[in-house]
């Protein structure tokens, strides 16, 4: 592995770009017609091209991507995070045209995708899964198998993942009606249109587990995370370890990671999702990329874990034990987002002008701003990631307190001013965490 072609963009991009430096890789960027004077087509040695600002026609078009790793000579494609980073057909065509793919095997995606046949496999391991279907096709058989379950529950789509494909479902009737729309939905989202049930908790807390394993057969945790604070299912506010876990409930969950992954037989970077509810927990789905928000265990483990990505596709073991993994401190991280809280949540879009980006002990800042730069609408939201490390959780969230205060950015509208009001709330303060949490205090909001 010589030459790295970086099949995305924005800060993951430029992440990607400084771990293959540290590993001495060549990079190739590839670029929309949109985006040409972004920060990570800069910053590559090499930067092509890929097609129109569409992603369907440029970042999401795997021959197009192929072609551009053939004309660089690049030998080795990494997918970051979102678009096609859980695509095994992409996986398939990289090992096909001797092109090493930066993520698990396409047979370990294929699983992980397979929400039904995850859960299956790891249930088999020992792991707690939610009450749930197999995937049903027909409407009467999603009727008899809900009535046996009981409502309310989930309606998610087999091959979703990332918190989408999910709604929730309160009755029969409600099911009916939702049906239609979400089994199109999930084919066109996903390429796969069947649905399976699962049972509902009504607050429970989304803990995940972040996982490294080699080809060897190792498998280490560098612990877990609270991702709890979400809206319609996407995160807002990460941190590590998560809080308000007994000691050995933390034991049990990271266990049952490792047995999740062995399970599938995992290779690479990736992280398995819980649900908590009280003493309990239960299996959700296996996440087969880097995730959003590795920063905070980054940070508490001292390591780049996009460079241990790199390391892993490259055969390498892990060259170290679960005892060797040692964290330290609290760590949290706040998504900064184009979009309009007060206005539904509305993407917002236009040229964008910094007037202060944060720093300091215990502060980080992944973006791929800078000055003048236009915002585009076809893209995810995400303008960056705001992280804070110290040695308490209160530390870390006062610090974050303070840095999200020094966030300034004008020409569009962000969601700053919400992630203020909910670090500074005094239940998060204390810990008081749910899938809820920002439903409830909405009103308040």
């Amino acid at each position: 592995m010589e030459k790295v072609l970086i099949a995305n963009r924005g800060e993951i991009a430029l992440r990607i770009l400084e771990a293959c430096r540290e590993e001495g890789l060549s990079t190739v960027a590839v670029f929309s017609e949109a985006e040409r004077g972004a920060l990570h087509v800069r910053e590559a040695a090499e930067a092509i091209c890929i097609g129109p600002a569409d992603p369907r026609r440029s970042y999401l078009s795997i021959p197009t991507l192929i072609a551009a790793c053939e004309v660089s000579g690049a030998d080795a494609l990494h997918p970051g995070y979102g678009f096609l980073s859980e695509n095994e057909d992409l996986a398939e065509v990289c090992t096909e045209h001797g092109i090493t793919f930066i993520g698990p095997p396409p047979e370990v995606l294929h699983l992980a995708n397979d929400k039904v046949e995850a859960k299956r496999r790891v249930a088999q391991a020992g792991v707690p899964v939610l009450p749930g279907s197999e995937p049903l096709d027909g409407e009467a058989d999603l009727m008899v198998r809900a009535t046996e379950l009981g409502f309310p529950l989930l309606l998610k789509a087999v091959a979703g993942g990332g918190g989408r494909g999910i709604r929730l479902v309160r009755s029969e009737e409600e099911l009916r009606a939702l049906l239609p729309r979400a089994r199109e939905e999930a084919r066109v989202a996903f390429g796969d249109g069947r649905l399976f049930l699962e049972r509902w908790l009504p607050s429970p807390r989304h803990v995940e587990v972040q996982i490294l394993a080699d080809a060897h057969g190792h498998v280490v945790y560098w612990g877990t995370r609270d991702c709890t604070v979400q809206r319609r299912h996407q995160k807002l506010v990460e941190e590590a370890p998560a809080p308000g876990l007994a000691p050995g409930q933390r034991a049990r969950l990271c266990a049952a990671a490792v047995r999740a992954a062995r399970a599938l037989g995992y290779v690479g970077v990736g992280t398995v999702e819980f649900l908590v509810d009280g003493d309990d927990f239960y299996f959700i789905e296996v996440n087969a990329r880097i995730q959003v928000e590795h920063p905070v265990s980054e940070v508490l483990v001292g390591r780049n874990l996009v460079r241990e990505q790199l390391r892993l596709a490259r055969g390498d073991p892990l060259g170290y034990e679960q005892q060797q993994v040692e964290l330290w401190g609290h760590a949290i991280e706040c998504r900064i987002n184009a979009e309009d809280p007060a206005r539904g949540f509305l993407p917002s879009s236009g040229r964008l002008w910094i007037d202060h980006l944060p720093g300091g002990i215990g502060v980080r800042v992944d973006t791929h701003l800078y000055q003048g730069m236009e915002v585009l609408p076809y893209y995810d939201p995400l303008l960056a990631k705001v992280i804070a490390h110290g040695e308490t959780r209160e530390e870390a969230r006062v610090r974050l307190y303070s840095a999200l205060r020094r966030f300034q950015v004008r020409g569009i509208s962000t969601n700053r001013d919400l992630l203020l009001e909910i670090i500074s709330h005094p239940d998060f303060a204390s810990g008081r965490l749910a899938t809820d949490f920002l439903e409830r205090l909405s009103p308040g909001l």
